[in-house]
């Protein structure tokens, strides 16, 4: 039977991996590019899933534990950032970003004047009103409290 920690340190690898993968599929398939807040979300998943990582492989719980204590950290960090990217897209608070672009190849007049530009004020996509930085927050946000909360040592 699994105990508590083991459940939070897949849940340390698999949340980040989770959320990075689909952001990656909505970037490459469904051609969803990346603004700059997007890009401040992926970073802190990033860390979470190197950190998560290597609570898999260092010796002694007491330093696994830190290093899934850290990932969760990350990925509350990263739905802190989306809840502040789904408040720039719904208005409720202005950003302070500027409009990204994504290109490929090399830098030309051409290249720039036709590359996409991405908005960070604008959800590109949305399901049930909520955008892909609303549902980062939801599951980074709910999946880093799991994961403090499957941490906690059991009270007798």
């Amino acid at each position: 039977m699994r105990d508590r920690f083991d459940t939070a340190r897949l849940l340390a690898l698999g949340v980040p991996l989770a959320l990075l993968g689909g952001a990656l599929i909505s970037q490459y398939v469904g051609h969803l590019y990346p603004c700059e807040l997007c890009w401040y979300q992926r970073y802190p998943h990033i860390a979470a899933l190197a950190l998560a990582a290597l609570a898999f492989v260092m010796p002694g719980r007491p330093a696994r534990g830190v290093l899934v204590g850290l990932a969760a950290v990350a990925i509350l960090l990263s739905g802190a950032i989306g809840v502040f990217h789904a408040g720039v897209e719904y208005h409720w608070w202005q950003g302070f970003t500027a409009c990204t672009s994504t290109m490929s190849g090399p830098v030309t007049l051409d290249s720039i004047m036709s590359a996409p530009i991405v908005r960070c004020d604008v959800a590109q996509w949305r399901l049930l009103g909520i955008s892909l930085a609303g549902f980062n927050a939801l599951f980074s946000i709910g999946g880093a409290i799991a994961i403090f909360a499957l941490m906690q040592r059991k009270r007798a």
